[in-house]
């Protein structure tokens, strides 16, 4: 599709010099772009890229000589990172999935499919599901009985819906998803080792033969609008009351949300996270990736977790944490400074205990 700078600045709501009526068909990195292209060149450090590169005209830092770097256009915006969301979105095709359903789909005869949804093929929809309008399913999607998800949702290949989830509306799930699976829990018939070593933080008075009983999961899941779930990322059903992921939520592939979690609205929860049960998360929380928290505990609106930390105490609100244990960042930062000093203070000691043995001996 051709698109023109000018059309492109005013989608960014941004500023257009030069021939506005000149066309590109996609975007590229400065050195990589062909005629066609619109460079992406948002940083003074990106200008020998350009010079290097074909492309007429860029999307540009504020307060480039575009004409001296030899464009025939540039588009300025304010908020470049906040520019490239919406110039992604003009040249984002999105998947090829055909209008209406599919003849190799299944569908339930009491399923309710919205005005305009487009269902590929071996898609699988259950009795009761109710699908929203405009709804883009893709090949090999199941969704189990009484599932309801709202308008605009994209499910891609292979995403899993498990039975009453409810969805709201512009839902996207990566390849893979699966939300709705059973919770993981478990109980022996007598006390377990697991449960006496939280009362003891580690002594086991004796070790015995256990076996693991199934708890099932009655509740479901639910997630508000504007939702993103990354590939075979996984949202568990609750126990008893319902999974939930609040309103403008993004969650990244590989993330594990265990049942009976609450999460907030706007938060991020980057790769590899994982929830154990019955936390509650607040709004905005940032876990960066690898962050591992403990179960049945409160995380605070505005939380930011540093990568790999692990959170086995509730947090207050705002506070930015790091480490394993997760304590605040300006603490841990500090404490690792010590580490580093620790060799360094050791031979120091070493020396000292040398002179201390000297001075003995000469008495």
């Amino acid at each position: 599709m051709v698109h023109r700078i000018g059309d492109i600045a005013t989608a960014l709501g941004g500023r257009a010099v030069g021939d506005i009526g000149l066309t590109v068909r996609g975007a590229a990195e400065p050195s990589g772009a062909g005629a066609d292209d619109l460079a992406l060149a948002m940083s003074p450090k990106y200008a020998e890229g350009l010079r290097a590169g074909k492309a007429r005209a860029a999307l540009l830092w504020d307060g480039a000589d575009w004409e001296a770097l030899g464009l025939r256009a540039a588009i300025f915006v304010a908020r470049p990172r906040l520019a490239m969301a919406g110039l992604t979105r003009v040249f984002d095709p999105g998947p090829e999935i055909a209008p209406g359903v599919h003849p190799a789909a299944i569908v339930d005869p009491s399923a309710e499919i919205g005005a305009g949804a487009a269902i590929g093929p071996f898609v699988v929809i259950g009795r009761g599901v109710k699908i929203g309008p405009r709804a883009r399913i893709a090949s090999h999607v199941s969704i189990a009985e009484g599932a309801l998800i709202g308008a605009d949702a994209l499910l891609l290949q292979g995403v899993r819906i498990g039975p009453n989830v409810r969805i709201g509306d512009r839902f996207v799930a990566q390849p893979g998803a699966a939300i709705g699976g059973d919770g993981f829990s478990f109980v022996t018939p007598e006390k377990s080792g697991v449960e006496e070593i939280r009362s003891t933080l580690g002594q086991r008075e004796e070790i015995r033969e256990q076996a693991w009983t199934r708890i099932h999961s009655l509740g479901s899941v639910r997630i508000g609008d504007d939702v993103e779930i990354g590939a075979n990322a996984t949202v568990d059903r609750g126990t008893i009351r319902d999974t939930q992921v609040g309103n403008g939520t993004k969650i990244d592939n590989l993330v594990q949300v265990a049942h009976n979690v609450i999460v907030g609205e706007h938060c991020l929860l980057c790769g590899q996270v994982g929830i154990a049960g019955s936390v509650r998360v607040g709004d905005r929380v940032v876990l960066a990736g690898q962050v591992g928290v403990n179960d049945n505990i409160v995380i605070g609106n505005d939380v930011i977790a540093g990568g790999g930390s692990k959170i086995f105490t509730n947090v207050p609100a705002g506070r930015v944490i790091l480490g394993y244990p997760a304590i605040k960042m300006e603490g841990h930062v500090e404490s690792y400074k010590g580490f580093r000093r620790l060799p360094r203070l050791m031979a120091q000691v070493a020396e000292l205990q040398k002179a201390v043995s000297k001075l003995t001996k000469s008495d």
